[in-house]
């Protein structure tokens, strides 16, 4: 098992991706860009193909990463509407809207000991998502991210 998440520690780095394929993609647009200058007027067109290549192929891999991530956090949001449903009292599960779905998705870390009273303190003072993270005292790691 990872080691335990806190507030220094829980960003997540997808190796394959943020260490492998985005570094080869960045380098085929160096490298295009090279090629097509240190071979000017030779195959210019192709070189301009190349570069425009390169450049969706980058565009490609950001679209794909945000898409997996709003997806995740579409869940996460489900999640913690469901959890806070559970453990709040009636009369507060009313107000489980009034928070964005980045508040939300910072109360995710919050164990359920404290996340009726987190959940107060971020309604009545709109915290922003780090203070969120900040104000958490018992982490709940979450080792299934995207």
């Amino acid at each position: 098992m990872p080691p335990a998440q806190n507030l220094k520690n829980h960003t997540r780095w997808y190796p394959p991706f943020h260490f492998f394929v985005l570094p080869i993609l960045l380098l085929n647009f160096i490298f295009s860009i090279y090629v097509t200058i240190h071979h000017w007027p030779t195959h210019w067109a192709l070189n301009f193909w190349w570069i425009l290549m390169s450049t969706v192929f980058f565009v490609m891999a950001g679209i794909a990463r945000e898409g997996s991530l709003t997806t995740q956090d579409r869940v996460i949001r489900l999640e913690e509407r469901l959890r806070l449903a559970a453990l709040l009292p009636a009369e507060e599960r009313a107000h489980i809207d009034e928070l964005s779905v980045k508040q939300l998705i910072a109360l995710r870390f919050a164990s359920d000991g404290e996340l009726p009273a987190l959940f107060r303190k971020t309604l009545t003072q709109n915290l922003e998502p780090k203070d969120i993270k900040r104000s958490i005292v018992n982490w709940r790691g979450d080792y299934h991210r995207v």
